[in-house]
């Protein structure tokens, strides 16, 4: 008997990988976390049904949600992670060796737990001493904190369920808040492909041009997303993603990644024409 693991990205798009082995399945106080072993993409993680990493493609998503600032401000020391509980992208900061610390909020235990049993590669530097690993609510945590980050990252799931706070003016105001002046924040941003999740990530757009003097859109392929195209936000209070790239800089920290480069940095930025409609006009 064949098993296959689908996950329904649409009401008409499914996803479908055949599976070797169910290895993990658990229900949280937020979501349902399973684990599958898969035949193309190695281990998968999923929650609530969406797939949140594998161990395949993971490596696009934790590149570019990290390198891009860190080529922009090479001289970030202190960020903050909100979501981001499989450890990929604490992973990537912590080969910055100039980053003195690195505060990661995730709400849900089980998900660092189950990456950690399951996606050593991946979740290896939840442990590192320059992590500051809490679970609690996101949203919560940036409450009050002012000129704090030089950079944070919002590693987060969808704009539903826990992730939901995440993606609302209040929040990306504290962001702002929070962040020194010469801050940068990234966050994921949605597919432009399929309507809902563009509406999605217009509305996140416009939430942040309204608090945020420098607002950029990137993307990257992401094969497992729903799409395979994938885009990023970049907001920031002084720098520009492609006008202040620092390539020479960030070259030389040596760092070998297997997705992100330099050249690639500034082709991300370059959108397709029915994106970059979408963001000006506001509508999909």
């Amino acid at each position: 008997m064949e098993l296959w693991y689908t996950e329904e990205q649409t009401e008409n798009v499914r996803l479908s990988l055949k599976v070797k082995n169910h290895l993990f399945t658990g229900q949280s106080d937020f979501q349902k976390v399973d684990v599958f072993e898969t035949f193309e993409y190695g281990k998968l993680m999923t929650l609530d049904g969406l797939v949140m990493v594998t161990e395949k493609d993971e490596f696009i998503y934790h590149d570019m949600i990290v390198h891009v600032a860190m080529a922009v401000n090479p001289e970030i020391k202190n960020v903050l992670v909100i979501g981001g509980g499989d450890g990929g992208t604490v992973r990537e900061l912590m080969r910055y060796n100039h980053i003195e610390k690195a505060d990661m909020v995730e709400i849900d235990k089980m998900v660092c737990d189950v990456a950690r049993d399951f996606f050593p590669t991946i979740s290896g530097d939840l442990d590192n001493p320059r992590v500051n690993l809490t679970y609690e609510d996101g949203v919560a945590f940036m409450k009050g904190k002012e000129n704090v980050y030089d950079l944070i990252i919002i590693d987060s799931t969808d704009p539903v369920g826990p992730g939901e706070g995440l993606f609302t003016t209040e929040f990306y105001t504290d962001c702002f808040n929070a962040l020194t002046e010469n801050g940068i924040l990234v966050n994921q941003n949605e597919s432009p492909v399929y309507e809902q999740f563009a509406k999605e990530a217009i509305r996140a757009n416009a939430k942040l041009r309204k608090i945020f003097p420098i607002v950029e859109v990137y993307s990257a392929a992401i094969p497992t997303y729903p799409s395979g195209f994938w885009l990023f936000g970049f907001a920031s209070k002084k720098y520009h993603p492609v006008i202040d790239l620092k390539a020479e800089a960030w070259n030389n920290f040596g760092i070998k990644t297997k997705y992100y480069n330099t050249d690639l940095h500034k082709g991300a930025f370059a959108l397709p024409t029915y994106v970059k409609e979408y963001i000006a006009n506001g509508t999909v």
